[in-house]
C-alpha cells in the first residue's frame, strides 16, 4: 500500500476498455478507455464525502476533553479503480489491473486530505486497510529507536562484514525491545 498524490490518474472501478472496429489498414487498433482518465481527488469528490465511514485506527497518547480515550480516528472512503500510468501492464483485453482507493477525508474538511492506492484482496475490511496505511508513525518510531537508542547510526568501519554484523545486531536488539513490549507479563521499567 502506497500513499499517492491527488493528481494520481485513475479510471472508475467498472471500467471497461473497448476496440474500435478494425477497418482492414494498417495496424489493428488496440482497446482503451472511452472516457478520458480522471484523479484520485475527482473520483473521491465524485464518491461524496456521505459514502464515508468513520474509522479508529489506534489508541493514541493525548487524551483530550472531546476525546478521552486518545483514539486516533477519521472518516474514510474505499473505491475500487483502476490506475491509468502508462508504464503498468494491461491485461490481454487491454484492460487495467483493479485496486482499491483508500481515501482519508477529514469530517473537518472540505475535500480528501491523503490518498493510498492498495492491491490487498477486496474483502480486506476498511479498518484493516487504514491501520495499514496508518502504520507508518510505527516504521517511523522503530527506526528512531534503532538509530539513537539502539546505535545503529553508530557503525564507522571500513568493511561490509563489519557493517553487515552491527546491523544484525542492532535488529536483533530492536527484536529483543519489541518483545520485551509485547509481553504483557514484563515488569514495568523503572
Amino acid at each position: 500500500m502506497r500513499g499517492h498524490e491527488a493528481t494520481t490518474t485513475a479510471h472508475p472501478g467498472d471500467a471497461t476498455p473497448e476496440r474500435p472496429p478494425y477497418s482492414g489498414q494498417g495496424r489493428p487498433p488496440v482497446s482503451a478507455y472511452p472516457q478520458p482518465h480522471t484523479t484520485l481527488r475527482a473520483l473521491a469528490l465524485a464518491a461524496g464525502q456521505t459514502a464515508t465511514r468513520t474509522v479508529t485506527w489506534r489508541q493514541g497518547s493525548k487524551a483530550t476533553k472531546h476525546n478521552p480515550r486518545a483514539e486516533m480516528r477519521s472518516q474514510f472512503l474505499a473505491l475500487r479503480v483502476r490506475p491509468a500510468n502508462r508504464h503498468i501492464r494491461r491485461a490481454a483485453d487491454g484492460s487495467l489491473p483493479e485496486c482499491r482507493l483508500l481515501v482519508e477525508w477529514p469530517p473537518d474538511s472540505a475535500e480528501p486530505t491523503d490518498y493510498w492506492l492498495s492491491t490487498l484482496p477486496t474483502d480486506t475490511p476498511l479498518r484493516e486497510l487504514v491501520q495499514i496505511a496508518k502504520i507508518r508513525w510505527r516504521v517511523e518510531h522503530d527506526y528512531r529507536e534503532l538509530k539513537d537508542g539502539l546505535g545503529l547510526d553508530h557503525f564507522e568501519g571500513r568493511n561490509y562484514l563489519g557493517w553487515h554484523r552491527h546491523v544484525t545486531l542492532a535488529s536483533l536488539a530492536q527484536a529483543f525491545c519489541t518483545l520485551l513490549r509485547l509481553d504483557p507479563k514484563a515488569p514495568a521499567p523503572a
